[in-house]
């Protein structure tokens, strides 16, 4: 199979197999007006199988959400064929409206204008605790 190179946009790699389209999702790919191409189950080297994203635009990303949902993306930016940019993500610190509370007594199940808010306690389980109630959240 043959998909075209980027000539400007980005080009989301090592997206683990299966997990592109949750992606296409959280990134609102399918209100883009350019060329989106999904690679599913590509072959990898290093880690057998693997998704790719590439968007023929280079548009703003959510580099938290990203690092959440996949932290071994590699973001590479391209401008006229050229790379300009490459990015590994990691997981974030902090989790901003990416993810919600379900302890029904915490504050944000009450007040839903509060800004959804969790910490990283547990990078070797991605273990998130919402910052208002305490409660746990795995990936």
């Amino acid at each position: 199979m043959n998909i075209d190179g980027v000539t400007t946009g980005i080009v989301l790699d090592h997206i683990e197999a299966g997990k592109s389209m949750e992606i296409y999702e959280l990134l609102k790919l399918d209100r883009l007006d350019c060329s989106v191409a999904i690679i599913q189950n590509a072959d990898s080297t290093k880690y057998g199988k693997k998704d790719i994203i590439k968007i023929d635009e280079d548009i703003p990303l959510d580099f938290a959400a990203l690092g959440y949902l996949d932290n071994k993306i590699t973001v590479n930016r391209v401008h006229n064929h050229e790379l300009v940019e490459k990015l590994h993500l990691e997981l974030p610190h902090e989790l901003v409206d990416i993810i919600a509370c379900n302890n029904p007594r915490c504050i944000t199940s009450v007040e839903p204008s509060i800004v959804q808010k969790f910490k990283l306690v547990n990078p070797d389980t991605k273990e998130y605790h919402c910052i208002y109630c305490d409660s746990e959240y795995h990936r």
